[in-house]
């Protein structure tokens, strides 16, 4: 292959910032069909095209999502180079965007990074949302992988993979009290106040299906869809809390909670959501793997 026109990129990385070959344009001091023929040229070089045309918006391609990593790295190294030779340097580093589900335990999202924190050359950018619109972001190549505890719904032509990380008891708890007595699962949840999930939540489904058929209406002290709160709440209030125990891991450890007992035929399930791709990052096969043996 040619070596590769740096101009030709130049451009590329110009417009894909700007989103538009209108601004582009104006920012390179060119008409829009000479940037057109330039952005051509790359494409062609490359074997890919670099954008999809959604009317007068530009929407990158996989193969142009790629192509930007690549430009910010080389006009970046020049910036470097520049603060180098000032006696500034700057370090190169990778990187790997997640995006969360804003109801998933952050401790469970920490142990599956937990490969990639403080590592000098990787950049995390983490991303809370809803299913929809990280997907959103996933089939746009906004991010590398949806960590979430259910799996979407798709058919066998679409380009989603769902790969099970770990399955994880859910368990009610509560802070300690002086004079702990037995306690009567489901029967005692007639008396005793509860924090929930939401009804968006998995678990809460599986919970609510269980006191159902046991014919209990459990006192509903809060519901929370963010399980960093409900940890919070759980801490500071004298409910008991519907979680996985690894939402509260430090709080069962420091004795700030206890568990008052596991929810028989109940489970969380953590996913890796990923998007087929002819070009993955390689940083994410590492925390699979990783994720893969640990199980």
């Amino acid at each position: 292959m040619a070596t590769l026109n740096y101009h030709h990129l130049r451009y590329f990385w110009a417009i894909a910032h700007e989103g538009s070959l209108t601004r582009a344009a104006d920012r390179l001091n060119l008409s829009q069909s000479a940037l057109s023929v330039q952005l051509g040229k790359l494409e062609l070089q490359l074997g890919h095209p670099l954008f999809d045309r959604s009317g007068k918006r530009l929407i990158l391609t996989e193969a142009g999502r790629i192509a930007l990593d690549y430009a910010d790295t080389v006009f970046q190294a020049g910036d470097e180079l520049v603060s180098t030779m000032k006696g500034r340097p700057v370090d190169r580093r990778q990187a790997f965007r997640v995006g969360a589900l804003t109801t998933l335990s952050r401790n469970f999202q920490l142990e599956f990074l937990s490969p990639l924190v403080g590592r000098a050359d990787v950049e995390l950018i983490i991303r809370s949302g809803t299913m929809r619109d990280l997907l959103a972001q996933l089939e746009a190549h906004m991010i590398d992988v949806v960590l979430a505890n259910s799996a979407p719904q798709h058919d066998a032509r679409s380009d989603l993979r769902s790969h099970l990380l770990a399955q994880q008891p859910v368990a009610l708890v509560r802070r300690p009290r002086a004079e702990p007595t037995a306690f009567r699962f489901p029967d005692d949840l007639r008396s005793q106040p509860i924090l929930l999930p939401s009804l968006d939540s998995e678990i809460r489904v599986g919970f609510d299906r269980i006191l159902e058929l046991a014919g209990v209406r459990p006192i509903i002290f809060a519901e929370v869809d963010d399980m960093a709160m409900l940890r919070l709440l759980a801490r500071d209030s004298d409910g008991l809390a519907l979680v996985p125990p690894i939402v509260v891991r430090d709080e069962l450890a420091a004795g700030l909670l206890v568990e008052v007992c596991p929810v028989p035929n109940l489970s969380e399930t953590f996913y890796a959501i990923t998007q087929k791709r002819r070009f993955p990052n390689p940083l994410l096969g590492e925390l699979l793997t990783r994720a893969v043996k640990d199980k």
